[in-house]
């Protein structure tokens, strides 16, 4: 077998490697998404890229990876970014997320596009980790989840609640970032975030992740989501619970994992790889 991170798979003439162009309907908004399907029969799993905010680093390379090696991998942007109609919120990711693998499932792209719906897995990063965890705990049939640097809503929130200077920040922080997304404000993202509070603490989501095996990356020269806020709670967490199929690391990288973008895609695949 070749190896998906430095060499690509043999041509099959018959069931060729496709990158059709997909929508989905969500809230009454146009989803566009790009699906990478492998060569081969099938049919493949499936694995669902989450980018985070406002969606600058949007996992392509994961993608292309993961097709090498027989999975069948989606990116798409939420509602309100990089020109999909409808506004942004926080809210309308998780029900994008949710609307997306719906769709994925539907019997008629499944067979077009050589699809088994029964093994579809959750990667995400930042905020799409946050989604990942999120929507893979509400929907039990989502078969493995893995979440990169995911943003911890619920002990942010908690954080802002206690530190007026903090919440500052977080306004001016998510502001700043609003230039390919419509419909919000920094000021309407975090007030959105604390009106959520505890409901989105992701540790909280252990019970429903116990059986389900969960992959959960920090980064820890990350200021946007220090791994000792966002990821080393929630390990604790899912350890205590216990979630059984738990696999956890801390890269010493950035939040976009910059220079670890080859360990991230050997991490993943080898985690992926161990449930397909």
């Amino acid at each position: 077998m070749t190896d998906p991170l430095s060499a690509d798979p043999p041509v099959d003439r018959d069931f060729p490697a496709t990158t059709p162009a997909l929508t989905f309907d969500s809230g009454g908004a146009t989803l566009r998404g790009v699906l990478h399907v492998p060569a081969g029969r099938g049919p493949h799993p499936v694995v669902v890229l989450l980018h985070g905010f406002p969606g600058n680093e949007r996992n392509f390379d994961l993608a292309q990876v993961l097709r090498r090696a027989g999975h069948a991998s989606l990116v798409f942007h939420y509602r309100g970014s990089w020109g999909v109609g409808g506004s942004w919120s926080w809210s309308h990711v998780l029900q994008d997320t949710a609307a997306v693998v719906a769709g994925l499932r539907e019997p008629g792209p499944a067979a077009a596009h050589r699809l088994d719906p029964r093994r579809l897995a959750l990667v995400g990063h930042s905020l799409g980790g946050f989604a990942a965890l999120m929507t893979a705990a509400a929907d039990p049939s989502i078969a493995a989840v893995t979440s990169v640097a995911g943003f911890d809503f619920g002990a942010v929130a908690a954080l802002c609640r206690d530190d007026p200077g903090l919440r500052a920040r977080c306004v001016e922080a998510f502001e700043g970032e609003l230039g390919p997304l419509r419909g919000t404000s920094g000021e309407a993202l975090v007030a959105e975030m604390e009106a959520a509070g505890e409901e989105w603490r992701l540790a909280r989501l252990a019970p429903l992740l116990a059986d389900r095996p969960v992959l959960l990356v920090g980064t820890s020269l990350d200021a946007v989501t220090p791994h000792e806020v966002h990821h080393g709670p929630v390990v604790q967490a899912y350890r205590a619970q216990p979630v059984r199929k738990l696999e956890h690391h801390v890269f010493a990288t950035d939040h976009s994992l910059s220079d670890h973008r080859v360990t991230l895609a050997r991490t993943v695949l080898s985690f992926l790889e161990q449930y397909r």
